[in-house]
């Protein structure tokens, strides 16, 4: 007689041992709250997720999914031996175990099986690779902003994203925000007649070119610092410590971030505008910088100009003039009949006052992301796009890589928005993609 091999998965065992009951041989004790009673979680119906690179502002995002109720964060991967610890002791914490996986090495977390989905909160330099490498490993991916260093890393990453099926979420929570909402719902509803100015702010961490290497440092060991994962598909450069220690020892520095670290804060706010002008899935037709030379960012802003003849202004948070101090991200939207600011304070600024409603703004813009995090783990049981999918996230980055390109050429450029590419530009052309590290590549 010929056996025929089968994989039972877990969910499957908890099903079929829940209806067994007294049938099985043997008594069998297993936790109500395993079963779903009491308010709780099947273990059978919640998400696995693992973490990719947790520090700062992944911390938070981690928070907000352990919040949730049916999911369970099983395991870390950080090529930090500290990170990997720290983070593992939130996690054991929060559940009363030492259950909390950790791994060196990204692509050990990513063979696990029993793991639906991924936090990816590395670097800029690895999101699209680790994001690309999770969806071909099966897995869901939630992925900090900016979620590419490049137009082509964003062309990459959409594409795999929908050839794989995969639920992709990238961390500009704002769409999930209330204050926004309500502060696109009017650009959108035309009750600020038509639109013909948008400002995105751009620039919380100053964008500046640097390539300034460090003095080198002793390398340490691969288990506490791997300096080889660390760079990833980045240059190589001699090790030290002060790129690892945290986020501005590599944020300001032109081989690991995005545009100059121009996408740090116009990944969230050009992505509002976006919205805003019913921009999804293209973007502005030409970009230029003007204003004070490259560099004295306090007085630079880049001018865009969509199809629909609608400007595009990203300037500096930090001018003295021309935000109505709102909080971080200010973004504001001007129509014939009116206009509307909004920031992080949760605070709505509008014109004429009839546009103000009774509605509830909460002025907490939930730093800890959890309604974004919601919307992301609904979908990845519904299967339905979430609010800043990977075509989303490529149209917006793709506008703001586009407008990085102008401010560091300093002059104008015209893009056509259906191929991606700049118009008659090879030296702009060029600058859509960058080269990768071997052995990594997209």
């Amino acid at each position: 007689m010929k056996v025929k091999n089968s994989t039972i998965t877990r969910r499957r065992f908890l099903a079929t041992a829940a209806k067994a009951g007294s049938v099985l041989a043997a008594p069998m004790f297993v936790p109500g709250s395993a079963l779903g009673k009491d308010g709780g979680v099947a273990a059978g119906e919640r998400i696995a997720v693992g973490g990719i690179g947790i520090n700062s502002r992944g911390v938070a995002v981690l928070q907000s999914m352990l919040a949730q109720p049916d999911v369970r964060f099983v395991a870390v991967c950080d090529i930090r031996a500290d990170r990997r610890q720290a983070v593992k002791e939130i996690a054991d914490a929060h559940y009363g175990n030492k259950d909390c996986a950790t791994y060196r090495d990204l692509r050990e977390l990513l063979a696990r099986t029993d793991i639906d989905a991924v936090l990816i909160a590395t670097g800029d330099r690895w999101h699209a690779p680790a994001s690309i490498m999770a969806a071909r490993a099966g897995k869901d991916v939630y992925c900090e902003k900016p979620c590419s260093m490049t137009i082509g890393e964003s062309q990459a990453l959409a594409e795999v994203m929908r050839s794989y099926g995969r639920v992709f979420q990238v961390g500009t929570q704002r769409r999930n925000v209330g204050n926004f909402q309500f502060a696109v719902d009017l650009a959108r509803s035309g009750k600020l007649g038509q639109l013909h100015t948008l400002h995105a702010s751009i620039a919380y961490y100053k964008p500046q070119i640097v390539h300034t290497w460090l003095p080198a440092e002793p390398e340490p060991p691969k288990e506490t610092v791997d300096w080889d994962l660390w760079l990833g598909p980045a240059p190589w450069r001699p090790y030290n410590q002060a790129y690892v220690a945290g986020i501005m020892g590599w944020l300001c520095d032109f081989d690991f971030n995005a545009g100059g670290g121009f996408l740090n804060w116009a990944s969230h706010s050009v992505d509002l505008c976006q919205w805003a002008n019913q921009a999804d899935g293209t973007a502005p037709v030409e970009y230029e910088p003007v204003g004070a030379a490259r560099g004295q960012a306090s007085k630079r802003v880049v001018q865009a100009r969509y199809a629909n003849g609608v400007k595009l202004v990203m300037r500096d948070i930090n001018e003295p003039e021309g935000w109505l101090s709102l909080g971080p991200c200010p973004v504001r939207f001007e129509g014939e009949e009116g206009w509307v600011e909004t920031g992080d304070s949760g605070k709505i600024a509008l014109y004429p006052e009839t546009l103000r409603t009774q509605r509830t703004v909460s002025v907490d813009v939930e730093v800890s992301a959890l309604s974004h995090v919601r919307d992301f783990f609904d979908c990845v049981k519904s299967r339905a796009q979430p609010a800043c999918n990977a075509d989303i996230a490529r149209s917006s980055h793709v506008a703001s890589h586009a407008a990085a390109i102008a401010w560091m050429l300093d002059r104008k450029v015209a893009f056509d928005p259906v191929q991606e590419a700049f118009i008659g530009d090879d030296e702009a052309n060029r600058m859509r993609t960058r080269a990768m590290r071997a052995p990594w590549h997209m």
